[in-house]
């Protein structure tokens, strides 16, 4: 099983008609949604949360009970409101984040709910909004930790948002120490760019490459490479319209961890990461089809029909 852990909150996606923004109501947060998207994919998952006591968390609340979750903690605070994610679309679908997360609820997990969590799981993938404060930091130090000590593979999603931190170099900073000691890890062309410190993606890749470490990065229409142990594959994704890319990256890599789980990722090579990154590319694309990052990712009929 992968238990995600981490933010769960609402994305309001707004839409322009008449030159009106109307907002609505998805939902959303980077772990949450991989752990939704593994569940449509026939995979096992669960997931450690928290919302708010209020209108928004319990719309939140429902919806993950109505998942299907292999393992399901989510605090409900009275103290926290929800953290929403305001999202704008330009016309090619692309995406523009604003956060309402002012001492909210996406990061104040309970360490003994962490724990249970991490004991049941093959696969433990961490959440990164968290990050950006300290309480978070201090979960996300402790969950590394408990993965270590139960012998859990560690997994990490980069899903940089600058408008959380002050700057780029304060994230860098702060990222390095969980990328380090992941082992397998996600980020797009853009990060792997940001945290390898050069524009070249085969430079790039060399840097990041780490003994043992599987690292997967998403390169949009172009698709996605993936090294591990220096095998290199680099895979082209499907074409569709794109409507949405809210959930993409997410999509891709609950199809790529679903694939994951399934394997012995010490004996991974060209070929078997291939087989990865194909999965993880059909659940991305089609996922940019459609509106909303767990409502539009497709069911695993649906991946198979592509891959066949």
């Amino acid at each position: 099983m992968i238990v995600c852990i981490g933010e769960i909150l609402a994305d309001m996606i707004g839409f322009n008609k008449d030159g009106v923004i109307s907002f609505n109501r998805y939902a959303g947060g980077a772990p949450f949604n991989v752990a939704c998207d593994i569940k449509k994919l026939q995979g096992k998952a669960g997931f450690v949360g928290c919302v708010g006591n209020d209108l928004i968390g319990k719309f939140l609340l429902n919806y993950a009970n109505n998942c299907g979750f292999d393992y399901l903690n989510i605090k409900l605070s009275d103290i926290y409101n929800t953290t929403l994610a305001f999202v704008e679309l330009d016309e090619k679908g692309e995406r523009s984040f604003s956060f309402y997360r002012k001492n909210t609820a996406d990061y104040q997990l309970d360490i003994c709910e962490v724990e249970n969590a991490v004991q049941r799981a093959n696969i433990v993938h961490l959440g990164s909004l968290m990050l950006s404060e300290e309480y978070g930091r201090m979960v996300a130090d402790k969950t590394v930790e408990l993965a270590r000590k139960y012998n859990k593979l560690l997994s990490f999603d980069v899903n940089y948002r600058s408008d959380i931190f002050k700057s780029d170099e304060q994230a860098v900073k702060i990222y390095r120490k969980y990328l380090e000691q992941a082992d397998i890890v996600k980020l797009s062309e853009d990060e792997l760019y940001m945290f390898a410190g050069v524009n070249d993606l085969d430079k790039a890749l060399s840097i990041m490459n780490k003994p043992n470490r599987v690292t997967l990065v998403t390169l949009g229409a172009k698709g996605s490479v993936g090294i591990y142990n220096g095998a290199i594959c680099h895979v082209p994704t499907i074409s569709v319209k794109v409507v949405d890319t809210t959930g993409a990256g997410d999509a891709f890599y609950a199809g790529a961890l679903t694939v994951l789980d399934k394997v012995n990722i010490s004996s991974l090579n060209e070929k078997s990461l291939e087989q990865v990154l194909k999965f993880g590319n059909v659940c991305g694309a089609l996922t940019t089809s459609g509106y909303g990052a767990v409502d539009a990712c497709p069911t695993y009929d649906e991946v198979i029909k592509y891959l066949k």
